[in-house]
C-alpha cells in the first residue's frame, strides 16, 4: 500500500482517486472547492459518470479514501502526488497551465521525503521540466523528488471501466527511482500484462495529444465523408463498415454524428497546433480537422433546416444534450450550437436528457423547454432531433412518437434508429450520409 494524494477532484481525479484506492493503495483527493468537498465527504459525486459513485463509496467505506480541501494535509508523507487540475483553453488555443503550476508552488514547501510528482493533467511538451523548475523555486531547502508524466486515456462515461481495463499505461520520467515506483503503484496492471510504455517526460506527453488529436481526425474525416456520402447517393454506415473490416483501419471512431465536443478533443487539437506553431511547425491535418468539426455542427442546423423547409416558428424535440451518453458533461457538446442555429431561426426547442437537464438549465435558461420524459418533450413537435447516441435513444417506440409528433418527422444525427422501420411506421427520416430507400 502506498500513500497518494490525488490534488483536483474533477473527472480524471476523483476518478483517479477512486481508482487507486480500488487497488489498495491509501488515496487522499484534494480539491479548493468546499461545496465539491463536502459532498465527496456525504459520499455524493459532484458529477454523473457510470459505476464511479459505487467505486466511491465502497473506499470510503473501507477507508482507503478520504477528501479535504488542505493540500498540506493531503500531500503531507505522501509517497505520490498527482497533479490532475484543469487546463482550459486560452482565446489562442493554448492551454492554460495556471492551475498545474500553482499546485507545484503550494506542493513544494510540503515535499519532505523523497517523493513522486505525477502530473495527470493534459499538458503540452515540455509542462514536466517547467514543473520541476517551480518546485526548486519554490522548496524550502533542497527537497528528494522527480517529476512524472503519466497521461490518462479515461473516456467519460466509460472512465471506471477505463481505470480497471486500460489500454495501456504510459510513464515518462529520467529516474530509474520515480519509474520503479510507478511500477509499484500500478502493480496488479503489471501483473495483468498490460502494455507499459516506459519513456521520457517530453514523450509521455506527446502520446497524450497525438492520441486524442488522431481520435478526432477519424470523427472529423467520418463526419466529412457523411456529407459527401448524402450528395452522389452512398451509404455512410455500409461505406464505414467496409472499411473497418480492414484491420489496418479498424470499426472505431468510424461513427457519423454531429461533431465531437467534451472537454478533451476540442482543447487537446487546438492545443497541438498551438504548440506546434509556437515551434514553427504545423500540423495541417490537425487544423483540418478541427475545421470541418465547426463545419459539420453548423450543418446539422442546416440540415433540420431543410428538411422541415424552413425553421421559424417550428417546434423541435431535441433528444440529447451532453456531447456524449453516459455523461452529464455540456463542455463543447455540438447540441449546444444546435440549439443556438434552432433558435436564432426562431424555433422552438423541447429538451430531454437522461443527466443533463440541470446543466442545460444553467446555460440556457427559460429560452427552452425541459422535459424528464422523451415523449413529453416530443409532443406537438414539427421533428424530432436525436444528437447524443444515449441507448434509450435507440429503443423509442415509434408508435408512440407517430402519435405525439405534430409532424412524423425524425432526424437522427446519430444513426441510431433503423431508416426502414422509421419508414414504415410513416416516419420521414432523415440520418448522416444515410441512402433514401
Amino acid at each position: 500500500m502506498m500513500k497518494v494524494t490525488v490534488v483536483g477532484c474533477g473527472y480524471v481525479g476523483l476518478v483517479t482517486a477512486a481508482g487507486l484506492a480500488e487497488l489498495g493503495h491509501s488515496v487522499t483527493g484534494v480539491d479548493r472547492d468546499r461545496a465539491k468537498i463536502d459532498k465527496l465527504r456525504r459520499k455524493e459525486v459532484p458529477f454523473y459518470e457510470q459505476n464511479l459513485e459505487e467505486m466511491l463509496v465502497k473506499n470510503i467505506k473501507a477507508r482507503r479514501l478520504s477528501f479535504t480541501t488542505s493540500l498540506g494535509l493531503g500531500a503531507a508523507n505522501s509517497e505520490v502526488i498527482m497533479i490532475a487540475v484543469g487546463t482550459p483553453m486560452r482565446p489562442d488555443g493554448s492551454p492554460d497551465l495556471e492551475q498545474v503550476e500553482a499546485v507545484a508552488r503550494e506542493i513544494a514547501p510540503y515535499l519532505q521525503d523523497y517523493t513522486v510528482i505525477v502530473n495527470k493533467s493534459t499538458v503540452p511538451v515540455g509542462t514536466g521540466r517547467r514543473i520541476a523548475a517551480i518546485i526548486k523555486e519554490s522548496a524550502r531547502g533542497t527537497p528528494e523528488f522527480d517529476v512524472v508524466s503519466n497521461p490518462e486515456f479515461l473516456r467519460e462515461g466509460s472512465a471506471v471501466h477505463d481505470f480497471r481495463y486500460p489500454d495501456r499505461i504510459v510513464i515518462g520520467t529520467d529516474s530509474p527511482k520515480a519509474l520503479r515506483i510507478m511500477e509499484e503503484l500500478y502493480a496488479p496492471f503489471l501483473a495483468a500484462n498490460v502494455p507499459f510504455i516506459r519513456t521520457t517526460l517530453e514523450t509521455a506527453e506527446m502520446i497524450k495529444y497525438a492520441s486524442n488529436a488522431f481520435l478526432a481526425t477519424k470523427l472529423s474525416f467520418v463526419n466529412e465523408l457523411a456529407e459527401l456520402c448524402e450528395t452522389v447517393g452512398a451509404d455512410l454506415p455500409t461505406v464505414t463498415y467496409g472499411m473497418g473490416l480492414d484491420h489496418r483501419i479498424g470499426p472505431h471512431f468510424l461513427a457519423a454524428g454531429p461533431g465531437y465536443g467534451g472537454s478533451c478533443f476540442p482543447k487537446d487539437t487546438k492545443a497541438l497546433i498551438h504548440l506546434a506553431r509556437a515551434h514553427g511547425k504545423q500540423v495541417s491535418i490537425v487544423e483540418a480537422t478541427v475545421k470541418v468539426n465547426e463545419r459539420t455542427k453548423k450543418r446539422m442546423v442546416e440540415k433540420i433546416q431543410k428538411v422541415l423547409g424552413g425553421l421559424a416558428g417550428r417546434t423541435i424535440a431535441l433528444l440529447g444534450l451532453a456531447f456524449k451518453a453516459n455523461t452529464d458533461d455540456l463542455r463543447e457538446s455540438p447540441a449546444l450550437p444546435i440549439i443556438d442555429g434552432l433558435l436564432a431561426n426562431g424555433a422552438k426547442v423541447q429538451a430531454h436528457d437522461p443527466q443533463a437537464l440541470a446543466a442545460a438549465k444553467q446555460i440556457f435558461g427559460d429560452r427552452i423547454a425541459y422535459f424528464e420524459d422523451e415523449y413529453e418533450a416530443a409532443a406537438g413537435a414539427d421533428a424530432l432531433v436525436i444528437s447524443t447516441e444515449w441507448e434509450a435513444y435507440r429503443r423509442l417506440d415509434l408508435a408512440t412518437l407517430k402519435k405525439v409528433l405534430a409532424r412524423p418527422v425524425l432526424i437522427d444525427l446519430r444513426n441510431l434508429l433503423d431508416p426502414a422501420q422509421a419508414r414504415a411506421h410513416g416516419f420521414v427520416y432523415e440520418g448522416i450520409g444515410r441512402v433514401v430507400q
